[in-house]
């Protein structure tokens, strides 16, 4: 019996561990900043939540993606609701990839995955300058852009590996 509870336990954890790897990242605001590496940031987030909400969005919720961004409003300082508006706005794109989608692709993922970050970071950057008067350095915004799209192929064979256990531990 007590096989059974850690059996269970262990599928709990793998079906929330993309819940917990999100709250960990906009609590942490992970970016390398630490490092003090001043042309190298990525954003995470971003890329966490375009794959699992593209691949299978049943391990992330649109309530918890909601969430981080309010936790990640908190965090950063920027005004309340505007990272969860963009959180979404990447929810809504690969909501509708999924429904036009016949065959996945990497590679058509991948595209679109940049399409997808220009856009949101265009209307961050759009937003939080001219709306809210925060400057805004958009080189930095640019590099950000680019080391995110690029560290995409890196992050989505880990990423698949992971769902990968997940689907056989639940399956199990």
């Amino acid at each position: 019996m007590s096989s059974l509870n850690k059996n269970t336990i262990l599928k709990s954890l793998l079906f929330h561990f993309p819940i917990f790897v999100l709250f960990l990242s906009v609590f942490n605001e992970i970016d390398f900043n630490y490092l003090n590496i001043e042309y190298f940031s990525f954003n995470f987030v971003h890329i966490l939540i375009f794959y699992w909400t593209l691949k299978n969005p049943r391990y992330l919720s649109y309530g918890s993606i909601f969430l981080a961004g309010i936790v990640n409003d908190v965090v950063v300082g920027i005004p309340i609701g505007f990272s969860s508006f963009c959180y979404l706005l990447i929810c809504s794109v690969t909501a509708y990839l999924r429904n036009i989608t016949i065959t996945p692709n990497f590679i058509n993922d991948w595209i679109s995955f940049l399409v997808t970050i220009l856009l949101v970071n265009s209307i961050q950057v759009i937003s939080l300058d001219i709306i809210f008067s925060i400057e805004i350095n958009y080189i930095k915004y640019l590099i950000n852009s680019g080391f995110t799209f690029f560290l995409y192929p890196i992050f989505f064979l880990l990423f698949n590996i992971l769902e990968k256990k997940i689907q056989i531990q639940i399956n199990d």
